[in-house]
């Protein structure tokens, strides 16, 4: 067994730990303490807490994995998830910031009706849960195939779930934030480390380019196809407007001014990422061209590489998955206790109380979430993951009562979230209408789920005449 990534990986465990422990009395105090940080969080807090839920596994290994085939255009995945941020932090960060408000179905129930909260919530939940889960199956993946010797698939789960589980639980909101200063330094550490040294065994750029198999991309930006990027911008444009854990962070920045200047540095943080890790996957296709599947390029490649070099890349990949994973578990948990319980069953509850609640929603959320993972199959859990599509209606209906209040109307929230939900159901269920979409150029169910919020939106501003408060 290989010891030296072995103890890399071990001491930034141990690393995270001890921040979590020193910075635990930040998150003294109720619901709004533990899981929105006090709204305190400063923008070099904000930014790589952002970095680090947005670089998970798919930005790293899944982009190195996609480059493999597909050449550098594989890391317009991560760039359309920064250029989403820094959308946010131009046009939505600091409006966010002064709503007070720790949900956006708390923002829904506001102004349009308890029922679009409560339909808000269920949609909210099930996406985060399910993405959640992926990150569960990520780790023991990264640890696995990475540390052999040391891991199987299923104890690289537990291990990962150990980690930000108790990350979480420790410190809430301020320990995810605080520890994904490390993770980020560390995610780049690790990519950067493995780039240099992949291009530098195969001779550098040059070399690689001439040694690259006919009618692979390479280094051009468009080789994935247009289509498909142009997919990726507008689910990740969209998406980051209204996933209950990406806008959390703006809810719990100090000011409206840190959330604007977090979101953008977030954003501009994320940005070069996933071309690094899709250089490395280039490496890959000269340095390991007989791998019968694409998910070996990363592992073989880093593998390759001296024990300390392959610690510091595996600590960082790794990072990338604990990193989204704790922000997504308290997303999950200010959901779960602000729509669901204060809302429902307890909203007398004091501050000691929505503590307690708080991490008990933490755990109860951390153990469903890691059944899932183990005894449902990866595939459908993949393909749960449409539901990202979904933020179409949580976007417009957000959005337009932000900046277009006087065209919303009291049916807005409840009719949009549920039409789109139908479509994307639809979607799932009946193989031919993915099809018909495939064949008139629209291969991603955002494109349907944009049409129908907007045709929902433009009928019920027509038909509801009831205004929003």
């Amino acid at each position: 067994m290989n010891w030296i990534p072995f103890s890399i990986v071990c001491f930034y465990i141990v690393l995270l730990f001890v921040v979590t422990w020193a910075t635990r009395r930040l998150s003294r105090g109720g619901m709004i303490a533990y899981l929105l940080a006090g709204r305190n969080l400063p923008f070099w807090v904000v930014a790589p807490l952002l970095a680090g839920l947005a670089v998970g596994g798919a930005s790293t290994v899944g982009v190195a994995q996609n480059a493999y085939t597909n050449g550098l255009s594989a890391g317009w995945y991560t760039a359309a998830w920064a250029v989403g941020a820094i959308l946010v932090g131009l046009i939505a960060a600091s409006r966010y910031r002064q709503m007070e408000v720790s949900t956006l179905p708390e923002l829904f129930e506001r102004h349009y009706s308890v029922s679009g909260r409560v339909i808000g919530v269920i949609g909210q939940l099930v996406l985060q849960i399910v993405i959640t889960s992926l990150q569960y199956i990520a780790g023991g993946a990264i640890l696995s195939s990475l540390l052999p010797d040391v891991f199987t698939f299923e104890t690289g789960m537990f291990v990962t779930a150990l980690v930000f589980v108790g990350i979480t639980l420790i410190g809430g909101f301020w320990a995810a934030g605080l520890t994904n200063i490390i993770n980020v330094i560390l995610i780049y550490i690790g990519v950067l480390v493995g780039a240099v040294i992949a291009v530098g065994k195969i001779g550098g750029f040059r070399e690689i380019i001439a040694k690259l198999p006919s009618g692979h991309s390479g280094f051009g930006l468009g080789g994935i196809g247009g289509l498909v990027i142009l997919g990726w911008f507008l689910v990740m444009c969209t998406m980051v407007f209204s996933v209950q854990s990406v806008v959390q962070i703006s809810f719990a920045a100090k000011d409206s001014s840190s959330a604007r200047k977090g979101f953008i540095l977030g954003g501009l943080i994320i940005l070069p990422l996933g071309f690094i890790s899709a250089v490395i996957g280039i490496a890959a296709t000269i340095l390991h061209p007989e791998i019968a599947s694409t998910a070996e390029a990363l592992p073989r490649t880093v593998l390759s590489l001296s024990p300390i070099v392959a610690g510091l890349v595996l600590a960082g990949l790794w990072a990338a998955d604990v990193s989204t994973a704790s922000a997504l578990l308290v997303g999950s948990a200010t959901l779960v206790v602000g729509d669901l319980i204060k809302r429902f069953f307890a909203p007398d509850l004091k501050e000691k109380g929505e503590r307690i609640v708080s991490k008990v929603s933490v755990l109860v959320l951390s153990i469903f979430t890691y059944i899932l993972a183990v005894s449902v199959s990866e595939e459908i859990l993949n393909t749960l993951l449409v539901g990202l599509c979904l933020t179409t209606a949580y976007t417009l209906v957000t959005l337009m009562t932000l900046f277009w209040p006087k065209v919303c109307r009291r049916g807005h929230a409840a009719w949009t979230l549920l039409t789109s939900m139908s479509v994307l159901a639809l979607w799932v269920i009946f193989p031919q209408i993915s099809a018909f979409f495939k064949n008139i150029h629209l291969p991603h169910p955002i494109y349907i789920c944009w049409i129908v919020s907007l045709l929902t939106f433009l009928l019920v501003a027509i038909i509801d005449k009831r205004r929003i408060k």
